[in-house]
């Protein structure tokens, strides 16, 4: 796919199919020039031989080869090859059909000439199947992780179609976006209340493509995304460096400029002119330089220059011809530098107060013995009656227990200076010790797992995800560096012949009453809602020890669609929220009314 997105950056490609069959194979075409099929002037034998079969090789020999492309060094198609069972390719190029099969990368055949194309026709279709004996877990392709990849792809690869079918469950789904990047903001900002239309600027600077979309919502949180050549890079770099400079100079000069900001007032730091940014940066580079061959930080010095001057003459014009917006985004810069400055006020009085009262570990908590933090877990634990039981069943050497009264605060709709005064996330930054925001230091950390355990029920559900928009929003390195987790304690207890069972879902709980048959009705079966239910040795054993405890590791595979996701759940706009429910209602197996 990245090859055929490489032909679309070419101009050469309008169209990729993607097909993943019953048979887990995967097809993919696209209507662009076609792989060379001509024989290779130093290896001597097909260049669509030398280009599946040879790493480095790329497509970019000879004179035709790409002004830019995210595949650098020639290695993708090659690799797929190598680690296929079987591979097909067929290339339609000068009017002529050529095909070539591999098998565990090796060519069956010489490329052979099948027929001749039709009229106009162009393009190269790859057919592959994973090898089982290497990738023996037999993985599988997961339809929403494509999808997210694929409509960020065609988002960035603006007149772009990507056509996905997925045959083994019937779906499909379409992407093209005319506006490009501008739709990708307007997008992510769907659910959010936006202070003025989209700015989109694109200008080419000494061979290199720059653009760049920008919109302020009313939102407490940053959502900026960077691309280099499609790829997501996504721990910045360069370009992004210099999309955020831009956008606080500009607004700098601006705010001073027309007297909204006064000589004597402090200028706006990069936080305060972040807050409720929504914008992506994207760059087109003939020789991109990334931190490494995983491509997640983009190093050229000069594009920050470029980035900077064009987004900076983009920004400013756009703030002189629209005063009502750019006072907006000036009044919304100046709420978050006050409440940016009473956070900091909140925020050294709870470490002050640690520090005061013995590193305050919070009254309530439940510390271990264990001062090793890689050896040490944190339960957060909903309510004292479940506290209680956790507290009980635990092992003290290395588990601590953090119950929560009540409802933590709904941090989506919240600034940090208000979210500090909130007692249980005091009490959880207290225990955690690795402070927050702009404070926030990895090396304090005090536990290496961080596990959320609530109940099988609405208001467990509801915490959990009050929790989670917390770490989310709050605390995203604990996410990032795999600390976080989620506990998976039995939603069953079957009882049959003085023999229990605790079962964890509802697949398995039809699973173990099918397996009894008739006998089943002779069997108890209790449905557990709340952890207070069990008693403190039936928490350990289920769901607090590691020997058979069963946890769920907190991962965020789209960092855009996570946090449209969040925005929508827990955000303030009613209609996006309402609409999620109405679409999947009917996927609901368990409602507490």
């Amino acid at each position: 796919v990245d090859n055929s997105i490489d032909e679309a950056l070419a101009g050469a490609c309008t169209r990729i199919n993607i097909t993943i069959h019953p048979d887990s194979s995967v097809a993919v075409e696209d209507n662009g020039r076609g792989i060379p099929v001509d024989i290779h002037p130093e290896k001597k034998i097909s260049a669509l031989q030398v280009v599946m079969t040879v790493l480095h090789a790329g497509g970019k020999f000879g004179g035709g080869g790409y002004k830019v492309s995210g595949g650098l060094h020639g290695v993708g198609v090659s690799a797929v090859n190598a680690l296929s069972e079987w591979c097909e390719v067929e290339v339609t190029r000068d009017g002529q059909v050529h095909f070539q099969r591999y098998e565990r990368g090796y060519p069956q055949e010489p490329v052979k000439f099948l027929r001749k194309a039709k009229e106009n026709l162009h393009g190269t279709r790859t057919t592959f199947k994973f090898d089982p004996t290497i990738f023996k877990e037999n993985p599988e392709f997961r339809f929403d992780t494509l999808i997210q990849r694929f409509r960020e792809m065609a988002f960035v690869t603006r007149g772009v179609t990507i056509y996905f079918v997925d045959e083994r469950s019937d779906r499909e789904m379409t992407f093209y976006f005319e506006g490009g990047i501008s739709s990708f903001v307007r997008y992510l900002n769907r659910n959010r209340e936006t202070l003025h239309s989209a700015l989109y600027v694109e200008k080419q600077v000494e061979g290199i493509g720059v653009e760049a979309a920008v919109q302020y919502t009313d939102a407490f949180t940053e959502s900026v995304y960077s691309f280099a050549n499609t790829i997501n890079t996504v721990d910045g770099g360069t370009h992004m460096t210099g999309l955020r400079s831009a956008l606080t100079r500009v607004v700098n000069d601006y705010a001073h400029k027309s007297g909204l900001l006064k000589e004597s007032d402090p200028n706006f730091t990069g936080d305060d002119t972040r807050e409720g940014l929504t914008a992506i940066v994207s760059i087109k580079h003939p020789d991109p330089q990334f931190e490494s061959q995983t491509k997640v930080k983009l190093m050229n010095p000069e594009v920050q220059t470029y980035v900077t001057q064009v987004v900076g003459e983009g920004f400013s014009t756009f703030l002189e011809e629209n005063p009502q917006a750019a006072k907006a985004i000036v009044q919304k810069c100046l709420t978050s530098s006050r409440a940016r400055d009473a956070a900091r006020k909140a925020r050294d009085l709870v470490i002050r107060k640690s520090a005061l009262e013995s590193l305050t570990l919070p009254g309530k908590l439940a510390d271990c013995s264990e001062k090793d933090s890689s050896k040490t877990e944190l339960y957060i634990v909903e309510g004292d009656s479940a506290g209680g039981s956790a507290k009980q069943g635990r092992d003290r050497h290395f588990q601590a227990i953090l119950p929560l009264r009540g409802k933590i605060l709904n941090t989506e709709r919240a600034r940090l200076d208000k979210i500090l005064g909130n007692n249980e996330v005091k009490a959880l930054i207290s225990a955690l010790g690795m402070g927050i925001g702009d404070n926030l230091d990895m090396e304090g950390l005090r536990y290496g797992r961080i596990i959320i355990m609530t109940d099988a029920d609405v208001d467990g559900s509801h915490i959990r995800t009050l929790l989670l928009t917390f770490f989310f929003r709050y605390m995203p390195r604990l996410i990032e560096d795999g600390h976080l987790y989620i506990a998976q304690p039995p939603l069953y207890r079957l009882e049959h012949k003085k023999q229990a069972r605790y079962l964890y879902s509802d697949a398995e709980k039809d699973s173990a009453l099918k397996e009894l048959g008739k006998d089943g009705e002779k069997s108890s079966l209790q449905r557990y809602k709340g952890l207070g239910e069990m008693n403190p040795q039936q928490l350990w054993d289920t769901t607090m020890n590691p020997e058979n405890r069963t946890l769920l590791l907190v991962m965020v595979e789209d960092a855009a669609e996570a946090d449209r996701t969040f925005d929508m759940l827990m955000g303030d706009a009613v209609d996006p929220r309402k609409k999620f429910i109405q679409t999947h209602a009917k996927k609901v197996r368990n409602l507490d009314i």
